[in-house]
């Protein structure tokens, strides 16, 4: 092959693949082509043609070939060319609808006129389901200047293979934040980068570190659930009160799976004497706690509660992500772990990165060390207060019958509701375009706990500006309240 012929072309122009038929490439072939790529929609409106001298060095022909197709396309209305602009494909050229592969017919709706309403909404009007922050929220510039200065000062192995148990760069910034923030004792060497909570537990138990039975709360994640059944894994319920979990319920199970900075979705924190005693289990049996800190840099009305992996690192698996204080879509978490796992959960995992982007660890680990992850808390926490009281206020004003709790930490609240009323509801929501979750949906179906109705409301998922009508939409769906009425006396006959 002639060198120099590929050297111009990679300087030349961007790639562009043609469906060409015949021995030769000649104008009327090449007319054609182009003509069906826009025909067919591979070419959209808009988008910009390789200049002649680079399409004709890709197919080996003349310069005035392509010039002379173009030229023709151009007078057919196919393809639109001003000066300094080159070439591109016409605006308002209508695609041809796809066929089916392998039919030579024309699809039975070609030649049919669209509709010409208004395209039906996507999804709900007002979404107040629990689990995701404001995404409007995310601090795009100061990500960008992390992700520029990671960039820049990435070692050249940072573009190779990558360390399953993450960037260090990252483990060391983990290290510090969360011995800060939360009360974890640990070091570089026992954290492990994952992608999530979920890819935490599927590389625990999917991947054999851990056995069960395992004791959940009687509440919880009914996907958390699934994930673990998927892998073979009972979960025994555990009962809730006003305390937390009860682990003095606690039997022969392996591990314990545990929420106690913000019990979800109830809310509250785990009390101390429970966190003590759940540790002294764990030493006792031989066993392992597992702690999701899902929420806990978000408090409001409490001292902070900080981590249980604190009372014994050797006992505890701490682990946590950024979906909660940053976005879901950054798809970094961490475990820290007991010395006597972290071979088996590297092992677990592979021999090289498979699930998070280096660079995105890299751009963490900058965040965090440069402060920026700290302000964006504090000001997502203030946000975040302030969407709190507007609800609890709101309830005051029109739903004064609603009991509204689990709201001193967190991103969802619980309104109790009537019994009888939380499927009616959550279906007079759905009508009226509002999404939300009723609390039957996280209840675990072997516990014995009484069942409780009420609505598990995420108050960190609109934007800003949508939040009041939100709230209005909530409170006109909400059941009235019952009085009940006195037997009248019966007359005397």
């Amino acid at each position: 092959m002639d060198e120099s012929w590929v050297n111009s072309a990679e300087r030349i122009g961007a790639d562009l693949h043609l469906e060409l038929s015949g021995p030769r490439v000649g104008r009327a072939a090449l007319i054609r082509a182009l003509r069906d790529a826009v025909r067919s929609g591979r070419l959209a409106p808009g988008t910009r043609l390789p200049p002649y001298r680079s399409l004709a060095a890709d197919l080996g022909v003349a310069r005035n070939t392509v010039a002379d197709a173009y030229a023709e396309l151009v007078a057919e209305g196919w393809l639109a060319a001003r000066q300094g602009s080159g070439t591109r494909v016409a605006m308002g050229v209508p695609p041809t609808p796809l066929r089916q592969w392998g039919s030579s017919e024309a699809p039975r709706h070609a030649g049919r006129v669209p509709r010409t309403g208004p395209p039906r909404a996507r999804g709900p009007r007002h979404d107040l389901r629990q689990g995701t922050p404001d995404a409007s929220a995310f601090p795009r510039s100061a990500w960008l200047t992390s992700y520029r200065r990671a960039l820049q000062q990435a070692p050249n192995e940072v573009f190779g293979p990558g360390d399953p148990a993450g960037r260090v760069e990252l483990r060391e910034a983990l290290t510090e934040y969360l011995a800060r923030a939360r009360g974890v004792h640990t070091e570089p060497c026992r954290i492990v980068v994952c992608s999530g909570f979920a890819h935490a537990l599927r590389l625990l138990f999917g991947g054999g570190v851990l056995r069960g039975p395992l004791a959940v709360e009687a509440y919880g994640l009914g996907f958390h659930r699934e994930l673990l059944r998927a892998a073979g894994v009972r979960t025994v319920p555990l009962p809730l009160d006003e305390h937390g979990a009860c682990v003095d319920r606690l039997g022969r199970e392996r591990a314990v799976l545990l929420t106690p900075a913000h019990q979800f979705p109830t809310g509250g924190p785990l009390a101390a004497g429970r966190r003590s005693a759940v540790v002294d289990w764990a030493r006792a049996r031989g066993a392992v706690v597992l702690e999701d800190d899902y929420d806990g840099e978000f408090r409001y009305d409490r001292k902070p509660v900080g981590a249980v992996q604190g009372l014994d690192p050797e006992r505890v698996i701490f682990m946590g992500s950024v979906s909660k204080s940053l976005s879901p879509a950054v798809r970094l978490g961490w475990m820290v772990l007991p010395e006597r796992y972290v071979d088996d959960v590297l092992a677990a995992k592979g021999e090289r990165e498979a699930w998070a982007s280096v660079l995105d660890q890299l751009s963490l680990a900058d965040f965090l060390s440069s402060g920026s992850y700290d302000r964006h808390v504090r000001r997502m926490r203030q946000r975040y207060r302030g969407r709190r009281n507007r609800l609890v206020a709101a309830l005051a004003t029109h739903a004064p019958h609603v009991e509204v709790s689990g709201v001193a930490a967190g991103l969802h609240a619980v309104l109790r509701l009537p019994p009888g009323t939380e499927r009616s509801t959550v279906k007079a929501a759905a009508w009226q375009g509002v999404a939300l979750d009723g609390l039957a949906e996280f209840r675990h179906p072997e516990t014995d706990m009484p069942a409780g109705e009420g609505l598990v409301v995420g108050y960190a998922t609109p934007p800003e500006h949508a939040y009041g009508a939100a709230l209005d939409a909530l409170c006109g769906v909400l059941p009235p309240q019952v009085t009940a009425c006195a037997p009248q006396p019966r007359s005397p006959e």
